[in-house]
């Protein structure tokens, strides 16, 4: 049985995927549990106050917050759960579709996600600087710091 080559670019542009997936991870880990330890929340849902301080009257729709973070439909109902439990969000039904649910964020949710801001800026700094010395992951920073 032989074995097919792949073509130059298509082995180069799967090293460069495997080096942008495996500095993905390092840096998610890091983030993740230094706002779980710090904060008391997880990734998903400080991305989701963030989303929720930048929008313009501080609310979106459901499935329009579940696209900007990357997590399906059920997945965000239990997020916006979760933050309605801890006082920094809450659901609130469309004016116009009843049928439509929104995610507010409260004055403490922005309150949370503005303490939480520098350390996720200070973890993520810190985490790229560490992956830049790791020869696997250092041309994958080089090409985010360098496109930025």
């Amino acid at each position: 049985m032989t074995v097919k080559q792949q073509p130059p670019r298509a082995a180069s542009d799967q090293a460069m995927w495997d080096s942008v997936l495996g500095l993905h991870t390092f840096v998610e880990r890091q983030l993740a549990h230094a706002l779980q330890r710090r904060f008391g929340v997880g990734l998903s849902e400080y991305r989701a106050l963030e989303v929720l301080t930048r929008a313009e009257k501080g609310e979106h729709r459901m499935q329009e917050l579940a696209d900007r973070i990357g997590l399906g439909q059920s997945s965000v109902t239990r997020l916006v759960g979760r933050l309605e439990n801890a006082g920094y969000a809450y659901k609130d039904t469309c004016d116009d579709d009843k049928r439509g649910v929104y995610a507010v964020i409260t004055d403490e949710g922005r309150k949370h996600y503005q303490d939480a801001r520098s350390t996720y800026a200070d973890v993520l700094g810190a985490a790229l600087d560490t992956a830049s010395a790791d020869d696997q992951l250092a041309r994958a920073v080089q090409a985010l710091r360098g496109a930025a």
